[in-house]
């Protein structure tokens, strides 16, 4: 055997070939030289270099040895010792191969290694590593050194438990010493995962604390209706409506930026007529979801909502805002167009519907954890009119000041205050929940106001929910005659959320439209007193579809007792998604 073809075998393919190798891999490991020596090669020849490698073991136990850094298997069985030899020194001149000095240059551990075997033995003993999902460990596949690592790693973690249990004699000192072993052949990887492991802790908890999409979502509502009104119009004595099928339909696209932030845009298409004037007589018929010119679609919404700080948040709105779309808080389980009351007047007080409609701000300030503040400022439809009379601060306006105190989780109470101004022609007090004379007392000259309103509801148990509301408005008339006028408006209501099925909701809701109960221009005094009575019953087909049939009565309609009692029946399907 030359010196070129023993260095062949050596470096050029690391398989232990028991016919030519004639010591064992022990003698080869501890002294590679002496060992060459005895087996007959010429040591000057094999010219070995001087490197450690205690951490490689090898054992020559297989009598058809494994190539380790080789990728052409040759089936040893048939090929005589030393002719196998001349193969592989052939194909190792074209191609050189680095020599391997530590087994963490190698890239897989193999069943067939001590390493493997003992850790495939503690996972049998102390069942550290769950397997896949058939519970199999499949201990005849080789592992990369990270995998191998991982492995142990978990080894390491039970044995671990198992002593701090106070059960370390479960644990043999023959696999204390097989991990020690294992732990400082493999203590790079198994440092390198465990700081993997921390960093991906440390990002994964950020992510989970920060985490958000700013990607755009796309949330519906669609409304579907059978409505009809019964009575004679009022002044009149003839009904003027037959039973009509109308939809509303809204798309909110909603995006974030920081994860705390909301840009809406919402856009609407409804065809659902207004119950009031010609058909009715009076705005006290209206619907809580009517409006919309035969499907054309609008923009109905557009606001950024973000925080400033813990406690505040502000929402800026660029079209067609009134307070109760923005942060101020109306106080009612039936201030929902889709979801709550099927009247304009029963969804809430209508002191917070006072005002312009248009562009604007809204803020909400948590003072404690019982009160808070919540305020807002908005022009009408024209604040991006630069002419006389508009514009965000020269046309009609709104500006309001709430307070929300929450001495126990049962209790919501409510303090409103709303200054407003409308131009001559665009007056309407009450956004038309109440009579002719209440929405514009003076007629249709430019006029001012100050209302007041209080709102309270009580959880009285799970199913039951009592409230009300009660408002007051004193306006001025700002041009003319300088004339004043007091409107008022209250209600009471029973909510019974649940009531049959989780979900459903039954609602009582008695009350008294906007009235002006006292006028300079005595003409435009409310004579009587309306009486407005609810009934509806929200039924949850299931977490998209609510059906609410539901029917509202107004006696003596304007306030006035010569006006017949008019009905108001409808069926309300809503579809979310």
């Amino acid at each position: 055997m030359t010196a070129t073809t023993a260095r062949t075998s050596f470096f050029g393919v690391p398989a232990l070939l028991s016919a030519t190798l004639t010591v064992s891999a022990v003698a080869l490991a501890a002294n590679p030289a002496k060992a060459i020596e005895a087996s007959g090669a010429s040591r000057p020849d094999l010219n070995l270099v001087s490197t450690s490698v205690e951490p490689l073991k090898l054992e020559a136990t297989s009598k058809t040895p494994t190539a380790i850094a080789q990728n052409t298997e040759q089936n040893t069985e048939q090929t005589p010792s030393l002719q196998q030899v001349n193969v592989y020194s052939a194909e190792g001149q074209g191609n050189a191969i680095d020599q391997v000095t530590s087994v963490s240059q190698l890239s897989d551990v193999r069943p067939t290694d001590w390493a493997f075997q003992a850790l495939q033995s503690l996972v049998e003993r102390y069942g550290c590593i769950a397997g896949y999902p058939d519970r199999t460990y499949r201990g005849n596949r080789a592992l990369t050194r990270y995998e191998f690592a991982a492995g142990l790693n978990a080894c390491l973690d039970r044995v671990n438990e198992l002593i701090a249990a106070s059960t370390a004699d479960l644990v043999r000192k023959e696999d204390l010493a097989t991990l020690q072993k294992l732990q400082e052949e493999f203590a790079a990887e198994v440092a390198t995962l465990r700081g993997q492991v921390d960093a991906l802790e440390a990002r994964t908890t950020t992510l989970e604390r920060q985490q958000f999409s700013t990607t755009t979502k796309l949330r519906g509502e669609a409304i579907f209706a059978i409505a009809d009104t019964f009575g004679d119009r009022a002044g009149d004595t003839e009904d003027r409506t037959n039973t009509i099928f109308s939809n509303r339909i809204r798309l909110n696209l909603e995006s974030s930026f920081t994860g705390r932030d909301r840009l809406r845009v919402q856009l609407e298409g409804a065809n659902t007529p207004s119950f009031s004037g010609a058909f009715t007589g009076t705005n006290m018929t209206r619907l809580g979801f009517d409006g919309g010119s035969n499907n054309a679609v609008s923009i109905s919404e557009l606001y950024y909502r973000f925080p400033i700080g813990e406690n505040l948040r502000v929402q800026i709105d660029a079209t067609r805002n009134e307070f109760y779309d923005g942060l101020v808080d109306p106080i009612s389980p039936l201030a929902s167009s889709g979801s709550g009351a099927l009247s304009r007047f029963g969804r809430f007080n209508p002191v917070i519907r006072s005002g312009a409609s248009g562009a604007g701000l809204t803020f909400d300030l948590k003072l404690s954890e019982a009160l808070s503040f919540q305020g807002g400022y908005i022009a009408d439809t024209n604040s991006n009119d630069p002419g006389a009379k508009n514009g965000l601060f020269n046309g009609a306006y709104s500006a309001l000041g709430q307070v929300v105190f929450r001495p126990a989780s049962a209790l919501t109470l409510g303090l409103t205050y709303v200054r407003s101004f409308y131009p001559g022609g665009e007056v309407n007090l009450t956004s038309s929940t109440g009579s002719a004379f209440a929405a514009s007392p003076f007629g249709g000259v430019a006029t001012s106001a100050d209302s007041f309103a209080g709102s309270v509801q009580f959880r009285l148990s799970p199913r039951l929910l009592l409230g009300g509301w009660f408002g007051a408005t004193l306006a001025d008339q700002r041009s003319g005659g300088g004339s004043e006028a007091t409107i008022l408006n209250g209600a009471v209501y029973a909510a019974f959320p649940d009531l049959g099925r989780e979900g459903n909701l039954g609602a009582i809701l008695v009350g008294v439209p906007p009235k002006v109960t006292r006028n300079d221009v005595a003409a435009r005094e409310d004579p009587d007193t309306s009486l407005h009575v609810e009934a509806l019953y929200r039924i949850r087909v299931n977490d998209n579809i609510a059906i609410t049939p539901g029917v509202f009565v107004i006696f003596d309609p304007q306030h006035n007792n010569a006006n017949s009692t008019q009905y108001v029946g409808t069926i309300r399907t809503t579809f979310t998604f």
